[in-house]
């Protein structure tokens, strides 16, 4: 079972930048792509970005796109999120996932990802 842990989150003003960062919790060849996912409060969980591991190929949603930065290392099995220029629409609870196959850009669905962590709370202040 592969278990993830997100690190970094907090509170930031408007603006500001916040690196969120994802463990896995043993070294594993099964996992083939790193996401995350984010929850406010009320709303579905959706996808923010994903990282093919081999061909760190990057997805990300139209909502984020030139302020978030995903990365990887894949001699660690881990991930990183770079998030800049936050806006209060960014406050949500951010989680980790990690799938074990790729389907290219469609590789954005919640059930793509088989293994969550718990969570790490971003809160975007006005």
């Amino acid at each position: 079972q592969v278990q993830l842990v997100e690190s970094g989150g907090g509170v930031v003003q408007a603006g500001g930048s916040l690196r969120l960062s994802c463990a896995t919790s043993h070294r594993t060849s099964t996992i083939y792509v790193m996401g995350w996912f984010r929850q406010a409060p009320g709303k579905e969980r959706e996808f923010v970005a994903g990282i093919n591991l081999p061909a760190a190929i990057e997805l990300y949603a139209d909502s984020v796109k030139g302020r978030f930065t995903i990365s990887r290392d894949n001699a660690k099995i881990t991930s990183d999120l770079q998030m800049t220029r936050l806006k209060s629409e960014d406050t949500a609870v951010y989680f980790c996932a990690a799938g074990p196959y790729w389907r290219g850009y469609y590789t954005t669905a919640l059930n793509d990802y088989h293994w969550w962590g718990q969570g790490t709370q971003v809160t975007v202040s006005s």
